[in-house]
């Protein structure tokens, strides 16, 4: 199968979720055989232009990376590897640590499974490390990434996620490094797309937020990572081709249509929210609800449940709620 584009950064590609079962002692354990059939059944969806999601992200936020051990993470990628060389599509999947050291040798671990680009989050750290060290943090995944052979994006998402933002001093810097594919801004200010634009349009930036997918098009980001896309990958795709051809209008329609779910991914749940959602969407509400993360309160699964419902109704209206 052919991938959206020759070059996956100007498509946009789904982070895919983990899915859960509970094994015979009832503790919750990853279920490889779903997670890839559904993996799968995302790269398959073409939008209304005829293309494809460009790559496949793994282990990220959304795939309940921060909970997993470096067993279970190493298995989960090294399963998808097999639905992303199935579909002719890059691998893509996060990292995070405390200390550069950790950092590198994660990166390390993950060219062994088929990753071939690491999505790579600030250091976690409750104390803000300054800009010499966040940078060298960065380096030396690059340098790790060069050994490997396969390439880094460093990873902004302080918004949702919590973690330390990087200033766009660093950012410029980091975007200089050869191992650097790509940046990833996860904010609902596309500014600072903007401006990295503005000073060189060679850069490559991905958006990490679906309520911004139009407006981070606008300011020069030329591809992204969805999370909604995992629900309604043909609106996904579609609202996608609209950006890349300058089609606002259309682009818009869509992303209008996906506000009232597209709003959970700019929050701190937004892994527990939208995976709710894709259960719904998948007639496993049970299946949605199981998380190493927090456990969502009745209101929280009402609100969700609506919010599923509209995006849906207005969907159908355009024929994209597949």
């Amino acid at each position: 199968m052919e991938t959206s584009s020759t070059d996956w950064r100007y498509t946009v590609m789904p982070a895919v979720f983990t899915w859960l079962k509970e094994s015979a002692s009832g503790a919750l354990e990853i279920d490889l055989v779903a997670t890839q059939k559904y993996a799968a059944d995302i790269l398959r969806v073409q939008g209304k232009g005829g293309t494809r999601m460009g790559g496949l992200v793994g282990s990220g936020t959304l795939g309940e990376n921060s909970y997993l051990s470096s067993e279970q993470r190493l298995s989960l990628l090294k399963a998808l590897s097999e639905v992303a060389k199935e579909f002719n599509v890059p691998l893509i999947s996060g990292a995070a640590a405390e200390t550069k050291e950790e950092l590198a040798k994660i990166v390390k671990e993950l060219a062994t499974v088929g990753v071939d680009t690491v999505m790579v989050m600030p250091p976690k750290t409750k104390q803000a490390p300054s800009d010499e060290e966040m940078y060298a943090y960065y380096a030396l995944s690059a340098a790790a990434a060069s050994e490997a052979g396969v390439t880094i994006m460093p990873y902004n998402n302080p918004d949702a996620a919590g973690y330390h933002a990087l200033s766009t001093d660093l950012l410029r810097k980091l975007a200089a490094l050869p191992e650097v594919t790509a940046l990833k801004i996860s904010t609902t200010d596309v500014s600072v797309i903007e401006t990295l634009m503005l000073e060189n349009q060679e850069s490559k930036i991905l958006a990490g937020v679906d309520t911004v997918t139009v407006h981070a098009g606008l300011a020069g980001a030329c591809g992204g990572i969805t999370g909604v896309g995992c629900i309604f990958p043909k609106a996904s795709v579609t609202m996608q081709e609209y950006v890349n051809n300058g089609d606002w209008a259309e682009a818009n329609k869509i992303s209008q249509a996906m506000n009232s779910i597209s709003y959970l991914d700019a929050q701190p749940l937004l892994l527990e929210y939208l995976k709710f959602a894709f259960g719904i969407h998948h007639n496993d509400e049970a299946g949605g609800l199981r998380t190493l993360g927090k456990q969502l309160n009745q209101q929280q699964i009402d609100d969700v449940r609506a919010r599923y419902i509209l995006a849906k109704q207005r969907l159908e209206a355009l024929g994209l709620a597949e």
